[in-house]
């Protein structure tokens, strides 16, 4: 029984060391990427700007309705 367990939590151990790890590389990616960005050496997306910028002469943004009191 006790071998099953510490099974199990080596298991666990191991699960979780895999997700981090992947967590890790993901984070150092984007800051990669964001430091090539800031350096040039990478055009700026489109989408990072605010959505005021993206619009066109002729649209308009688009603005909540107001809620009907009751």
């Amino acid at each position: 029984m006790a071998t099953k367990k510490r099974q199990q939590t080596i298991n666990k151990r191991n699960r979780e060391r895999a997700i981090e790890e992947k967590r890790t590389l993901k984070r150092q990616a984007k800051e990669e990427k964001r430091e090539a960005i800031k350096n040039g050496e990478l055009e700026k997306p489109d989408w990072l700007g605010p959505p005021n910028e993206q619009l066109g002469d002729d649209e308009v943004a688009p603005t909540p309705a107001p809620e009907p009191s009751a």
